[in-house]
């Protein structure tokens, strides 16, 4: 390969969470300090293990491209002092561009005179720019968590132990605090070189293919997947992968080999998840199941590394699987020693926010919300109060203080076996979700409700004590439980009214001093953030949501199908036209008195025509959004446009006579607001 950079960052064994997010900082390091220092590139390929980032570049370029820029100065009249030597400000602006006063000269502009200077700068070798940018990018990575060692000022996730560096088959000396690029690599810990040194980017990889590391993440998940699957079927078996757990371990190991262990079957009469859990998030195996898709007594994990000795590997991983799954089935024997009642009675022990209270009080705000709201939605009313009485009560079960990944689920399970019905149980687990953007919604309108109610009680709760988002700082997750909401409204095609909901939690902190109405109008402005949002990330234009944010709706999920039809429906040569006659109603509307219209007092044809017209499309524009046919809503609203542009051409809406004049207006403001029972067109930005 010709014109290449191999950059390789050798490291201890990176936590797995972070090796992505690196990999992409690096990338857009690099990409940005390249385009900037005037060297051309191609593409950006990028590989990774738990101990190595490995950047290629393509098609890069053997130097800088030359610089010729003009640049502009103050201007002539403070450049240039009475004596007619060089200002202060003018000398400052050649010292900060390195020229003496024989390069400048003046240029007019717009009819004022500055000063200016053509800078003209030769390009340097690749390696020469490399040498300065290639420590950069990896001091400029941001980690949640960082470390220093060895004395060193920079940070990173992990210690740096080694860095190569070929450009074109030559070493970069690239110097990182100390740590000198060469051409030496490592391979795997345990089964590859402690030393390989490599002469070219193709014996790089085939040297770590040789060594035990398999350097491309894609190939090595791949791997993964394919041992999984073929382990599962030796034993009667199949995984429910987890695709999280999966890229998880994909960047735990460099050479995967996946092997299975046993554990009692007495296990599997426990609940699925309480013996799943601590596989999978405690020490990254993958449960088996079976063609009932009911837990078999196997799990399956992944070595780094071959299979030698790998029954002992097998043995040891089952040992401590047997503990956690132990200590898991005590848990659960001892949390069934007392009901619900009784957790939730403890619930008053844990503070959920200094202002706001313990988890009791919460719990009861949900409570009281939901035999409120409850009868104002279509739930089971009896369900939904039973489930928020109970949905906190699990937080402090021994199951939940143990894995805190089960909560909701325990409360689910514990609700069941104390005989409640299947819609309050499956509500109580329900009401958590979705926790996270991507996650499923709840799938019974009782645990969407009191999900919603949940999330409400929160945001209502830390806007009253006057915590809000702010900038990036989110630090008690406002902005997920507002998306959350949403979430759900868009995909159960829920209709809330958010002031009224608000109001109702807000009713519940009056042990609170705030202004309700303000802190109303703040949440309603918040919500109306996050919907624009959401809609601008699934490709709504952002005008067209400003314009549907502008209609009475209140059903999130009409919104977007709204949103989604007048998205397609703008994009048509005659929008311009069309959008500048229809602001022009809006414009003239907004001066109107009344909204009633005196036939009477419709002199000219042309306005008659228009009332008629509009009379007829009205009615056509209430069956059509009734019908949620947007697409033909705006047509027919966009079939008056020749009767307005008469109207406009042949009629003096601004009359002297007051009567004429306010029923034209009048006339004007039924249009208006005709259209606002769609969208609100005006907002749509047109050339």
């Amino acid at each position: 390969m010709n014109n290449y950079l191999l950059y390789e960052i050798g490291v201890e064994e990176m936590p797995s969470r972070f090796v992505q997010s690196t990999l992409d900082q690096l990338v857009s390091g690099l990409k940005s300090r390249l385009e900037e220092k005037r060297v051309a590139f191609e593409d950006i390929d990028t590989f990774a293990t738990p101990r190595r980032l490995i950047l290629v570049v393509k098609g890069l370029a053997d130097r800088q491209a030359d610089l010729e820029e003009e640049v502009k100065g103050p201007a002539k009249k403070i450049s240039i002092a009475e004596d007619g030597s060089f200002t202060k400000a003018a000398q400052g602006f050649m010292r900060g561009k390195g020229l003496s006063e024989s390069d400048v000269y003046f240029k007019d502009l717009n009819g004022t005179e500055y000063i200016f200077a053509t800078i003209r700068e030769e390009g340097k070798d690749t390696d020469e720019v490399l040498m300065e940018v290639l420590p950069e990018i990896v001091k400029s990575v941001v980690f949640p968590k960082s470390m220093r060692w060895g004395g060193k000022n920079m940070r990173f996730v992990r210690p740096i132990r080694w860095l190569v560096a070929l450009h074109n088959d030559k070493v970069v000396p690239v110097d990182l605090e100390g740590i000198i690029a060469s051409n030496v690599t490592v391979g795997h810990r345990f089964l590859g070189a402690k030393s390989i040194e490599v002469s070219s980017i193709e014996d790089y990889f085939k040297k770590l293919e040789e060594n035990f590391v398999v350097y491309d993440q894609d190939l090595r998940k791949d791997m993964i997947r394919k041992q999984i699957d073929q382990v599962a079927a030796s034993i009667g078996g199949k995984v429910e992968m987890d695709e999280e757990l999966l890229d998880e371990v994909t960047y735990i190991v460099e050479y995967p080999t996946a092997f299975y262990g046993e554990f009692d079957k007495s296990y599997t009469e426990l609940p699925k998840e309480v013996v799943k859990t601590p596989m999978k998030a405690h020490q990254r195996y993958f449960p088996v199941v079976g063609e009932d898709s009911n837990l078999l007594p196997y799990f399956i994990a992944v070595r780094n590394g071959n299979d030698y000795k790998i029954e002992n590997v097998k043995a040891g991983n089952e040992k401590v699987l047997e503990a956690r799954l132990a200590d898991a089935k005590f848990f659960f024997n001892e949390d069934r020693q007392h009901d619900l009642e009784y957790y939730r009675n403890k619930l008053n022990t844990v503070v959920f926010q200094e202002k706001l209270g313990t988890l009791l009080d919460k719990s009861e705000r949900i409570y009281n919300i939901a035999k409120v709201y409850g009868k104002e939605v279509d739930v089971n009313i009896e369900d939904l109060e039973s489930a928020a009485y109970y949905a906190k009560a699990d937080l402090v079960t021994n199951m939940v203080f143990e894995f805190d990944e089960l909560q909701g689920y325990m409360g689910m399970q514990y609700s069941r076996l104390e005989g409640k019905n299947d819609t309050v149980s499956k509500a109580i687990y329900e009401h958590y979700m979705p926790r996270f953007n991507g996650d499923t919604v709840p799938s019974t309108m009782e645990g969407a409700i009191l999900s919603i109610i949940d999330k409400m009680d929160t945001i209502a709760g830390f806007f009253a004590i006057g915590i809000q988002p702010t900038g990036s700082a989110d630090p008690f997750a406002l902005r997920r439980q507002c998306i959350g909401i949403l979430t759900i409204l868009l995909e159960k095609n829920i209709e809330i009214d958010v002031a009224r909901l608000a109001s109702i939690s807000l009713d519940q902190y009056s042990s609170v001093e705030f202004d309700k109405d303000s802190v109303i109008e703040n949440i309603i402005e918040f919500f109306n953030e996050r919907t624009k949002n959401m809609f601008k990330d699934m490709g709504i234009r952002y005008d067209v949501v400003e314009a549907v944010l502008a209609s009475d709706e209140k059903n999130i999920s009409d919104l977007y199908v709204r949103a989604e039809a007048m998205n397609k429906w703008i994009d048509r040569d005659s929008l311009t036209d069309m959008l500048v006659a229809f602001n022009r109603v809006s414009n003239l509307a907004e001066g109107a008195e009344t909204d009633k219209i005196d036939q009477a007092l419709l002199l000219e044809d042309v306005e008659k025509e228009l009332y008629d017209n509009f009379k007829d499309v009205d009615s056509k524009i209430s069956d059509l959004m009734d019908q949620k046919e947007y697409t033909k809503s705006l047509d027919a609203f966009a079939s008056l446009k020749p009767a307005v542009d008469n109207f406009f051409d042949n009629v003096m809406v601004m009359s002297d006579d007051p009567k004429l004049r306010a029923n034209r207006l009048a006339l004007l403001k039924n249009i208006s607001d005709s259209m606002l029972k769609v969208c609100d067109l005006t907002k749509i930005v047109y050339k």
